[in-house]
């Protein structure tokens, strides 16, 4: 039998999922390779340009010295030591050769000098390199405009390139989800198109599937060959066992026999259940009496309370199949728990509560499961009770939800569905 299982929220696609982190990937990825390549240019288109200007000063240098060696020449240089840039003035006196100097003191006129000894003197040359570096700054703003409008075709492509695998991902984890649920005849429908890691997973989780619906097929048809085939014997211990003297050993084989009834009896109802052989047949009940019979029925110490106008509401659902479920609840907390056994009606939910230890771990995450107990001590019950009451809810369209008190105790709650469907 199925139980219930956390699932994530619907809406929007999470920023967690595959889609979004190719997409971040491919952002990434694109911003490192524009920022090499814009580097890489703006580095290149920085050397070109301080070569030419270099190479511009010292043709105007060779200029400059010409005409301040010949008598009578128009100087167009500098010889002013206080205008010429101190480190190039140092570097020139040092080596004794003509040298140049990036001046970029003034960010927004920048300019190349170049300098050589003359005699006594060091004559100098000055180029604007404002046109360049405005030049620059152009090719900078284009390489980031190039960029970001790149990034605005690459990313969206990327995210709808990344849609389709993360949309058969979720195909598969919605059939993997509905199995889990117990739905074995769910498959991804993925085939053998696309030969890639996702089909792989496909056809394992399809192969799962059609594995555990095998398995399954083959414990339900067990169980109900089993059933079957010890009814017959049974009937005849049955008639013996009403035909034996009266007496203590006569008693515990009738007990015995009633014992070994029942239990052929709950592997029948639960092969029918399986079979989806079971139909309920609802109608509108005053839910307060009928939990009130069925207590009455059982024999069980139960305490039972109605809220509210919970004793007037009227539920649709099949009271025998409700009797059933009920019976059941009761006789696992008087079984496995500890008295008082509490029963509360409250609108269409019906609440049974012990003061026990409460249901095992593995039960509340696993659900329950025929022939487990969830105790140590062997004998007290065939783990069948709570997984009839299970199959019984859901024949009958209600939910059935198990879970320990905060303060001691297991707690099995029924809701079901009130006239409208509520």
């Amino acid at each position: 039998m199925g139980h219930a299982v956390a699932r994530p929220a619907r809406g929007l696609p999470s920023w967690r999922s595959l889609r979004w982190k190719i997409a971040a990937l491919v952002t990434v990825a694109s911003c490192a390779v524009a920022l090499a390549v814009g580097i890489l240019v703006h580095r290149s288109t920085l050397d070109r340009s301080m070569t030419m200007g270099r190479g511009q000063a010292l043709t105007a240098l060779v200029s400059a010295v010409d005409d301040h060696r010949r008598p009578g020449g128009a100087w167009t240089g500098e010889s002013d030591p206080e205008r010429i840039p101190p480190m190039l003035l140092q570097q020139v006196r040092s080596t004794g050769q003509a040298g140049t100097w990036y001046d970029d003191r003034n960010p927004d006129i920048p300019w190349m000098w170049a300098a050589e000894p003359v005699g006594d003197q060091v004559v100098a040359v000055q180029i604007d390199m404002g046109v360049e570096l405005r030049s620059r700054q152009a090719l900078d703003r284009h390489i980031v405009m190039a960029a970001l409008a790149t990034l605005g075709v690459v990313v969206p492509s990327a995210a709808l390139a990344a849609e389709l695998p993360s949309r058969r991902l979720r195909r598969v984890a919605r059939t993997a989800r509905r199995i889990a649920d117990g739905d074995l005849n769910a498959r991804t429908a993925e085939g053998g198109r696309g030969g890639d890691e996702i089909t792989e997973i496909s056809a394992t989780v399809d192969s799962m599937a059609d594995s555990l619906r095998e398995r399954l097929l083959s414990e339900q048809r067990f169980t109900a060959d089993v059933a079957h085939e010890l009814r017959t014997p049974l009937m005849g211990l049955v008639t013996s066992a009403e035909l034996l003297p009266e007496g203590e050993v006569t008693d515990l084989v009738r007990d015995r026999v009633r014992v070994l009834r029942a239990l052929v009896e709950d592997l029948l109802e639960i092969s029918r259940l399986d079979a989806g052989a079971e139909h309920a047949d609802p109608r509108p009940v005053a839910l307060g009496d009928v939990v009130e019979d069925c207590l009455a029925r059982t024999g069980l110490q139960a305490r039972l309370t109605v809220t509210g106008a919970a004793g007037n509401t009227e539920a649709e659902t099949d009271p025998r199949r409700l009797d059933r479920i009920l019976a059941n609840l009761v006789a696992n907390a008087h079984r496995h728990g500890r008295a008082p056994v509490e029963v509360t009606v409250d609108g269409t939910t019906i609440v049974v509560r012990d003061h026990g230890p409460g249901f095992p771990g593995v039960l509340l995450a696993e659900g329950p499961q025929r022939f487990r107990t969830g105790t140590a001590e062997r004998g007290r019950g065939h783990g069948l009770g709570l997984t009839i009451a299970l199959g019984q809810a859901q024949v009958i369209g209600a939910t059935l939800t198990l879970a320990n008190a905060a303060d001691g105790g297991a707690v099995a709650t029924l809701r079901l569905r009130d006239l409208e469907g509520s």
